[in-house]
């Protein structure tokens, strides 16, 4: 057997920790658990069942549902049956849906429950596929059938299973994952399993997990880097909470104490704002807590570098520790010994704070097309401002335009059934990036931005988005931004605003309103949206200054589709669906839309 399978990976860590958990997920006040013996069992027992319906090695099975346990186990079901999984967003739309099933072939889907089988319904005559659904969920109807009818029904004879894991192998194809489409029609990613357990291998070697860890699994499954992060935690025997509704990560964080956790920038976002605000309306409290942060920062770097404590630091550190330090750990459910952030890039006030806290951020960077792991920093060898060092057996190199060229062994097959769109971005094994950046003179590597995000202005003038909008997030009511001016003679700016923080806005300058939409619009809340922007980014270029803006009643969301499941604004879409505002915007100047 291959050691580089999933299927096999997954058999030696339950084999190894068969009596501990495995995987919880919250039941009313107390939880759900099941053993790695429990998982294993039913791992197996779905696989014969899968082949019992006569799927071939290679075959497509769609997983369209929140991130429960079961979403595991059909995973790794099909890694064992040889079969390839199709993720679907939670947040998919009913025409996503049909892009993907139809794009991939899946010959058979499970599904969370009746909101996916809900939003099934219109399109099911269309694929056979939909003919006979699986929900983890008892639903009534035609053509469904429960996870637990289907493992029942499971053949007592796993030979098969036995057979197809011992003909695998690590190169064959494990997954295709879908783009999450910021840039335009998701494409399928092809991913492998060596593509995983590679990654896998090497963050066992820099992180000392044990069985004795746990991690809480709140990102969708149906992304690649939770899903890399789930094999990494159960290949060490750790326990994986489910989060069904990642609204509730606050409070999941506190009561599941996870030890390590994986996470976009703006789970540390809310935790830095929400510290802010708790000491937002006494001038004592703000104080007292940058005069914590001051001496957590010196007392942790003295700590990383090895120093001397004195024992004033020490003193002082335990007191700003009882009164501010720990409140903050304790929002993020006590101490980790893993914080990883990856997505897009973590403001460096807020990498600082949570550092002064006690919390080490470690940011790597990657991409669907690389399984998804470019470069990471290890506790061991971390600096701030970089993404780390490029993970073992993988190489970077900096291309015409500072464009990020990876190669490595968990770069992707290639994008299902686009050979063109393949070979455009893999050029003799190295993967285009598409992502501006470089590496410094310790092989760390920094990201600038994306190169379809950079904006040339109609004057020639190269602009990086992020970077400006990273500066205006400072402010926490900028919810998200959107900087625009691509062929255009100057930048602006929509904004969609925190509401509860335009509200304070609204009262401290003493404005009535009966709707919040009123608020938007109002020249008072405009003057002063323009003075923050005009403060925080003051020290830019002129060409980089900011000359318009325009507040949205709509909010973005993944529903809406104005954001990625990883809370990324597809700028494209936004830009489309409110090109009146920015019309408006550039109207004075004399230049329409291009």
């Amino acid at each position: 057997m291959d050691a580089g399978h999933l299927a096999v990976m997954f058999a030696e860590a339950a084999a190894a920790h068969g009596t501990r958990p495995a995987t919880r997920v919250p039941d009313g006040e107390s939880w759900l658990v099941r053993s790695y013996f429990s998982l294993a069992a039913d791992v197996r027992r779905l696989a014969a069942q899968l082949i019992a319906r006569g799927l071939e090695p290679g075959d497509r099975v769609a997983i369209f549902s929140q991130n429960v346990p079961e979403w595991t186990l059909v995973d790794l079901a099909c890694a064992s049956a040889a079969l390839v999984s199709v993720p679907l967003y939670p947040s998919s739309s009913v025409d996503q849906a049909r892009h993907i099933l139809a794009d991939s072939g899946c010959k058979l889907v499970f599904v969370g429950g009746a909101a996916e089988v809900e939003k099934l319904a219109p399109i099911r005559a269309e694929f056979p596929a939909l003919s006979s659904v699986v929900t983890f969920e008892p639903v009534p109807g035609d053509g469904l059938t429960s996870l637990a009818d289907e493992l029942a029904a499971a053949p007592s004879d796993q030979g098969e299973v036995d057979a197809r894991v011992a003909a695998a192998s690590s190169a064959d194809l494990a997954t295709i994952v879908y783009t999450s489409g910021t840039t335009g029609e998701p494409k399928g990613v092809m991913l492998t399993h060596r593509g995983f357990t590679h990654q896998v291998d090497v963050l066992r070697s820099h992180f000392p997990i044990t069985a004795e860890d746990s991690s809480l699994c709140f990102l969708p499954l149906s992304h690649a880097l939770e899903r890399a992060w789930t094999y990494f935690a159960l290949s060490n025997g750790s326990l994986n909470t489910y989060v069904p509704d990642p609204r509730t990560v606050a409070e999941m964080m506190i009561r599941a104490k996870p030890t390590m956790l994986v996470s976009v920038p703006r789970l540390y976002e809310k935790v830095f704002i929400a510290a802010k605000d708790k000491v937002a309306g006494s001038a004592v409290k703000q104080r007292l807590m940058a005069w914590a942060v001051e001496v957590g920062a010196e007392f942790h770097s003295a700590v990383r570098d090895d120093l001397p404590r004195r024992k004033a630091l020490i003193v002082k550190y335990k007191l700003a520790d009882k009164l501010v330090l720990s409140n903050v750990r304790a929002a993020m459910g006590g101490p980790k010994k893993v914080l990883a952030c990856g997505g897009a890039p973590l403001r460096k006030e807020i990498e600082d704070f949570l550092f002064a806290c006690g919390l080490l951020v470690l940011q790597g960077y990657g991409l669907t097309e690389t399984s998804p792991l470019v470069s990471f920093p290890s506790p061991a060898g971390y600096r701030f401002g970089t993404v780390g060092q490029v993970i073992d057996g993988g190489e970077v190199r900096i291309a015409e335009g500072g464009e990020i060229c990876y190669r490595g062994p968990n770069v992707m097959l290639g994008y299902w059934g686009k050979p063109e769109e393949t070979a455009a971005v893999l050029v003799d094994g190295w993967l285009h990036t598409g992502d501006v950046g470089h590496l410094d003179e310790d092989g760390y590597l920094v990201i600038t931005d994306r190169i379809k995000d950079l904006i040339v202005t109609s004057n020639g003038k190269k602009v990086a988005p992020a970077s400006i909008e990273g500066l205006l997030a400072a402010d926490p009511l900028f919810e998200y931004t959107l900087l625009l001016g691509d062929n255009r003679p100057y930048l602006t700016l929509l904004v969609a605003p925190s509401l509860p923080h335009l509200e304070d806005i609204g009262k401290q300058l003493q404005i009535t309103w009966a709707h919040r939409e009123e608020l938007l619009s109002h020249p008072a809340i405009i003057a002063e949206l323009r003075r923050r922007v005009s403060t925080l980014t003051e020290k830019l270029a002129n060409y980089e200054q900011i000359r318009d803006l325009r507040l949205l009643v709509e909010e973005f969301t993944q529903e809406n589709g104005l954001l990625t499941p990883t809370l990324k604004v597809k700028r494209k879409e936004a830009e489309r669906r409110f090109a009146q505002l920015v019309d408006e915007m550039y109207a004075r100047a004399g230049k329409g839309r291009k």
